[in-house]
């Protein structure tokens, strides 16, 4: 998930592709020699950005989870004061789509992958998930103040599963425009917490 407008780096570029052809054939199915095809350079000169594929893997997982969590405060920082909770809800609702929507490969490779990288890797995405979902946990709660904590907390991981949902859509040419599909998904994930407030 990003919003820089400037080129990429070489080492993004490389992350970029390496996560797109890790979620398309799997990480043991993709050669170092492949990825640095796809960025036009060498394999080993990939060991000049990188020392090797889990490192690659390591980077573009815990990245994600860090930058999810990253953005996501940015969101309620810029927004401290002078919205409602609804408002924050929303906010936070549009970036987790736009990581949907934009990194579906990365989605993919969390979801077969993880187990993959070592135990402090694998625990540091562990811990930068958790406190992203006890921020939306927070936020949600403020909009429906009759939902208990752990139901919220169900919840918040349920409308994550919904919009993680994206990989499993279709080739991107059988779906709506994304701004279409963004706004659908807004409103489920909208309806699924309002749904899951009346059931209190």
């Amino acid at each position: 998930m990003t919003t820089r407008t400037d080129a990429p780096t070489r080492r993004e570029q490389i992350l970029k592709e390496a996560a797109r052809l890790f979620a398309e054939r799997g990480f043991h199915g993709v050669g170092v020699d492949e990825i640095g095809a796809a960025v036009g350079i060498s394999g080993p000169g990939l060991y000049r950005h990188f020392p090797g594929k889990d490192a690659m893997l390591a980077e573009l997982l815990v990245g994600i989870s860090g930058q999810l969590l990253t953005g996501a405060k940015r969101r309620l920082a810029e927004a401290e004061g002078v919205t409602s909770p609804g408002v924050l809800l929303d906010s936070l609702i549009e970036g987790h789509i736009d990581f949907a929507l934009d990194d579906r490969p990365l989605i993919t490779l969390h979801d077969r992958e993880l187990d993959r990288l070592r135990d402090t890797d694998r625990k540091l995405v562990r811990q930068l998930q958790r406190q992203y979902v006890e921020l939306w946990v927070e936020v949600v709660r403020e909009v429906y103040s009759d939902l208990a904590e752990p139901s919220a907390r169900s919840a918040v991981h349920s409308v994550f599963g919904l919009l993680n949902s994206t990989p499993h859509l279709g080739r991107p040419g059988s779906l709506p425009g994304r701004g279409a599909t963004a706004e659908l998904l807004h409103r489920m994930a909208r309806g699924a917490l309002g749904a899951a407030a009346l059931g209190e």
